[in-house]
């Protein structure tokens, strides 16, 4: 029997990051998968198993309940510089889900999604399952957008551009020069800018600069995943003005009716409790990046310094074979080329994992970048 599968579908690949992950042996050191190696906060637990105690565990309002949109609301303001109402915030199956139902709403056949290339693997892939096509604007030796440059990728079939400061693979944060210059050439061709900004805690040199600051024609996408070790819980939220956000709902109501109701509840505790977990992550992932930065400069590899979220993406030449090889020896890493084209030459690693890890693994890797 022969079916037809449609190409938006067929023409995307699993991806590269899940392949070396389930490529990989026993016991390997995983430099791959981006998440905290950090448990839930207990207070945040805690939360879920009172909800599911108290029977909390019907469908909730679409735009997910009020307390928590209220509660974000009052992070913008306070964290961001920016003035979300709780009815122009929406909790979503993930920042994944929020980018799936910007991206439906805004694009079809014809449009085109600017993406930093390289950049994280779902912007080209959702882009592509919208039916839109992904025009990969390459980042340079500085590892983040030039806004010169990106306005050299704007055409009349541009819809949208995807912005990830701090990013995930480069770990480069946007200056709030470039920010503004970025968010000024989308009003100035009627573009929206989607914000991914769910490693925004996770700065080491640098600040954290919302593009809603500078424009409305800003959809801004965060996650509990990353700030508070919660990436099987499945929180994020999107906030954007009412044209937009009336839109999405259409999409997300079809596609999931609400997120997890207990997760929205673990997620109000996480927005609203005590903070002092955030700030022992970051000061832990920055010892490893120091750590980990200064061991591959040892080791005469070229790696610009990340400024933030939990990746370097060192220069290495031969990353297929080099990730072959370190996988091999039982580290998990990515190739470059798995975020795009102009990855090509460099490979991601994760520091999100224990010191004694990361320790072994920078020994293994000496005995390969020689």
């Amino acid at each position: 029997m022969a079916i037809h599968f449609d190409k938006r579908v067929t023409e995307i690949n699993i991806s590269g990051i899940r392949k070396m992950f389930e490529g990989a042996g026993p016991g390997a050191i995983n430099l791959g998968l981006g998440q905290p190696d950090f448990d839930t906060p207990q207070h945040i637990k805690a939360a879920a198993i009172q909800a599911i105690n108290e029977g909390f565990t019907g469908y909730t309002h679409n735009m997910g309940i009020p307390e928590l949109r209220e509660a974000l609301a009052a992070k913008f303001r306070k964290e961001n510089g920016l003035t979300y109402g709780p009815g122009e915030i929406m909790i979503t199956a993930g920042a994944s889900e929020a980018i799936h139902i910007a991206l439906q709403a805004l694009c079809g056949s014809g449009d085109e999604v600017i993406v930093p290339d390289p950049g994280f693997v779902s912007y080209a892939t959702l882009t592509k399952l919208a039916d839109a096509k992904p025009v990969g604007v390459p980042l340079g030796d500085a590892l983040k957008y030039d806004p010169e440059k990106l306005k050299e990728y704007v055409t009349k079939k541009t819809r949208v551009i995807v912005l990830n400061s701090p990013s995930n693979p480069t770990g480069m944060i946007q200056s709030k020069a470039e920010v503004k210059a970025i968010a000024e050439i989308a009003e100035d061709h009627d573009i929206t800018v989607l914000s991914d900004e769910v490693y925004e805690h996770f700065i080491y040199d640098g600040v954290h600069v919302s593009p809603g600051q500078f424009s409305d024609n800003v959809i801004t996408v965060n996650a509990t995943s990353k700030t508070y070790a919660m990436t099987g819980w499945r929180i994020g939220y999107i906030a954007a003005r009412p044209e937009y956000t009336e839109q999405m709902l259409k999409v997300h109501q079809n596609v999931v009716a609400c997120a997890c109701s207990i997760s929205q509840k673990a997620a109000l505790a996480a927005i609203t409790g005590p903070q002092e977990s955030v700030g022992v992550m970051r000061d832990e992932f920055k010892r490893r990046r120091d750590y980990l930065v200064r061991e591959l400069h040892g080791m005469g590899v070229d790696c610009v310094k990340p400024l933030g979220a939990f990746y370097a993406f060192p220069k290495v030449g031969d990353e297929t074979g080099i990730a072959a090889e370190l996988i091999n020896k039982g580290v998990i890493s990515t190739p470059g080329t798995a975020f795009g084209q102009y990855g090509k030459g460099y490979l991601r690693l994760c520091y999100a994992t224990s010191m004694p890890n990361l320790e072994k693994a920078v020994s293994i890797m000496k005995t390969v970048f020689r």
